[in-house]
């Protein structure tokens, strides 16, 4: 009796064979056809040769650089996706890190992130800002009338927005581009004083103005708090 194995190995053996038969019949006939295509082919004058290969080399170097040429794109279009891939991942573990320590919604983290650089106000400076300011309650409304999460003036909104209105106020993205456009003027007029900038935006122009006039030293506890720890120059680039 023939083991179960051996027996399975001579009929793949028997098998292979055949296969193989078959496959230098096809190759014979392949063969054949190919030198009677051949043998009753007429020759091409010299030129004729001399212009096919010609055009040939020319038609493959069109076509190599054609294939080069997109798949140069191909890589450029990945790499910019790439790119932006990699800007939103880092944007969103930024948001989130934002989110977590400030105990807020992502939305409101996400918003308040996207403002501030639209502004070219640094993210750091302006989550401090809106802190302090309304402790994040978009509906926060001072004793004086500021309104919303950076307590904006509806005085001082006109100036930047002549139709905006008390209502609009109150609208998280509305507020907080007018707050840090201000903010960022504020910057640029004190000269990169991120300190004098803060009172200002806090207490008003002209009272910091006025006590400046007075030789009286305008730093309160205000900016001394946002400002704990703070390395930044309050821009962003």
């Amino acid at each position: 009796m023939k083991k179960p194995r051996s027996t399975y190995v001579h009929r793949g053996d028997a098998i292979r064979r055949r296969n193989r038969i078959k496959s230098l019949f096809a190759l014979v006939g392949v063969a054949g056809a190919a030198l009677f295509v051949i043998a009753n082919r007429n020759p091409s004058p010299p030129t004729a040769e001399a212009a096919s290969i010609s055009g040939g080399a020319s038609s493959f170097s069109f076509g190599l650089v054609s294939e080069n040429r997109r798949l140069r794109q191909e890589l450029e279009n990945a790499a910019g996706e790439a790119a932006l891939l990699r800007a939103q991942v880092e944007r969103a573990n930024t948001v989130m890190e934002y989110s977590n320590r400030y105990g807020i919604t992502a939305k409101l983290a996400g918003t308040i992130f996207d403002v501030a650089l639209g502004q070219r106000l640094d993210p750091e400076l302006a989550f401090r800002m809106v802190q302090l300011e309304s402790g994040f309650n978009p509906r926060a409304v001072s004793r004086v009338g500021a309104i919303g999460l950076a307590q904006v003036m509806p005085t001082t909104a006109k100036f930047f927005d002549r139709n905006v209105t008390r209502e609009r106020l109150f609208d998280p993205r509305t507020n907080l581009t007018i707050g840090f456009r201000y903010m960022r003027r504020l910057i640029d007029t004190y000269g990169g004083n991120v300190r004098m900038a803060l009172l200002a935006y806090n207490l008003g122009e002209e009272r910091v103005a006025q006590a400046r006039r007075d030789g009286r030293n305008p730093l309160d506890g205000y900016n001394r708090i946002l400002l704990k720890s703070y390395k930044g120059s309050g821009v962003s680039d």
